[in-house]
């Protein structure tokens, strides 16, 4: 077994930057992002009010992130509520791995949103590249059966950004690092969990 004699100074060094990089990507994007997911926020609560459902894809850490944002549509962010309509297309084994051998992986999310989505609906769409085929062919699925999309990406949007329309949202992040890409996407998200809570219910204190 290798022991490793670590210079935890630098070491120290190295993670207090990853820290600043973090914080300071989070700063600038709270300027150049609030707005848009405002609007993410105004398309999901205007979704779920009406008895639509949320579903959300993507692959690698932003299949995690998909489940982690439905579960709390479905169980809740910070303070109980009714309960939201979400599917993450990430977790099926069954359907996943039917599509990709008989369709290709490409075809993986498209097809459920074919088979699950209707008018009304909301893809969030997950790509720290805004490349990924998978999720592109999910967004094209999504406006074929008139669903709005809430685009997440970065490194400039890639295909994701010619694809989304005027009535879709994009929330591209300013960054090329996927690391800080992925860690502005968990805050946006937690950002939209608390945004569609505070839309549907008011401000906590208000509540008796």
């Amino acid at each position: 077994m290798a022991v490793f004699a670590l210079p935890i100074a630098m070491l120290e060094q190295r993670i207090q930057q990853q820290f600043q990089e973090s914080a300071q990507l989070k700063q600038q994007s709270a300027g150049l992002l609030a707005e848009p997911v405002a609007q993410a926020v105004a398309c999901i609560a205007n979704a779920v009010s009406n008895g639509c459902k949320i579903l959300v894809c993507g692959n690698g850490g932003s299949a995690a992130d998909a489940q982690h944002f439905a579960a709390e549509l479905v169980g809740r962010f910070e303070r109980e509520r009714p309960e939201l309509a979400a599917i993450a297309l990430t977790t099926d084994t069954s359907v996943l791995t039917a599509l990709a051998n008989d369709f290709g992986f490409d075809q993986v999310f498209s097809r459920q949103v074919r088979a699950l989505g209707q008018p009304g609906d909301v893809l969030v769409a997950i790509s720290t590249s805004g490349n990924s085929p998978s999720v592109i062919e999910a967004v094209r699925a999504a406006q074929e059966r008139e669903l709005l999309v809430v685009g997440m990406s970065g490194k400039g949007g890639g295909q994701m950004t010619a694809l989304l329309r005027d009535i879709d949202v994009h929330l591209c992040v300013p960054h090329d690092r996927t690391a800080r890409i992925q860690e502005v996407h968990l805050l946006m998200l937690h950002c939209i969990c608390d945004g569609v809570d505070w839309t549907l219910m008011g401000d906590p204190e208000d509540i008796e």
